[in-house]
């Protein structure tokens, strides 16, 4: 999309703004009815069972490209002749491992592939946030308005679905999941609500102990995903200010290229950092999970 079609606001909003899907409200001309929602209003009007397609698509196709990049590797794998493909493959491999023996002190098969798992995915739905801002939303837009007959306004496309807090939420939560199972699992639900009850001060002060043990408990799937969706929100943000100096004549272009390019090459940190930081604290939540408190 081009930024001098719009002001510098309008083109913040539309570049910010997930393409939803859901059931239009009542009082909108398409009440009971659902559809595409063409602005922010819209969006927000369709409820908590409204789906941002975008994310959805992005953050399943991502998943699916991890599974047969790993599957190939594992097919084509040969002790004599290794690909360069298996030999990174293999160094991620044991890196996740290494992680896992060195904060994890239970016993349970499921950690390290989930490790895994977790890392490589969020690591690819970081790493689009390295694509051109408007590359994809102009395609999207150009097939909206030429073959759908749409306005392109309202035609909207986010690419890193890990700037979608609903993405982010959603690995949260499942990690928080397996965290409350496998604590009442290993600790019977005795013992998990006598850790929330009875610490870290005397048993008779259980009330206090239980509201201070359960803010804890609830902060970390909170904390977990907002850290995640507030790092890649403020870094698609920069991308986004950055190219609106594109247009303004040559020196900015020549200023806004410089400085895109270097954003890119700190922000390959960033989105690395930021997987990294979800797979460790998911292994260290586990790990808390099954150590018992006596």
């Amino acid at each position: 999309m081009s930024s001098e079609t719009l002001t510098s606001s309008g083109y913040i909003k539309h570049h910010l703004t997930n393409l939803t899907f859901g059931q239009f409200p009542e009082g909108h001309e398409h009440a009971g009815h659902w559809g595409f929602a063409h602005s922010t209003q819209e969006a927000a009007g369709m409820g908590f069972w409204a789906i941002n397609a975008d994310s959805m698509l992005f953050s399943i196709l991502l998943g699916v490209l991890f599974l047969w990049l790993f599957r190939k590797a594992a097919v084509k794998a040969s002790v004599d002749t290794p690909s360069g493909w298996q030999n990174f493959v293999e160094w991620i491999i044991e890196f996740i491992d290494e992680s896992v023996r060195g904060s994890f002190t239970g016993r349970n098969p499921l950690v390290a592939p989930l490790a895994l798992t977790l890392f490589v995915w969020i690591f690819l739905m970081n790493l689009m946030d390295l694509m051109a801002v408007d590359h994809l939303p102009f395609v999207t837009q150009w097939v909206g308005e030429h073959l759908l007959g749409l306005d392109p306004h309202h035609v909207f496309l986010k690419i890193v679905p890990s700037t979608d807090p609903n993405v982010t939420f959603g690995l949260s939560l499942s990690v928080f999941v397996l965290v409350l199972y496998y604590s009442i699992k290993i600790k019977g639900i005795g013992g998990f609500f006598g850790e929330l009850a009875f610490q870290p001060f005397p048993k008779w002060m259980f009330p206090i102990n239980l509201i201070l043990e359960g803010v804890t408990l609830i902060s970390k799937p909170v904390s977990l995903s907002l850290r995640l969706f507030g790092n890649m929100y403020a870094g698609e943000m920069i991308f986004i200010l950055i190219a609106l100096m594109y247009g303004g004549g040559p020196v900015m272009d020549t200023a806004g290229g410089l400085l895109q390019l270097g954003w890119a090459i700190f922000h390959i940190l960033i989105i690395t950092l930021q997987a990294f930081i979800f797979m460790t604290l998911t292994i260290v939540y586990l790990d808390m999970a099954h150590q018992e408190h006596h």
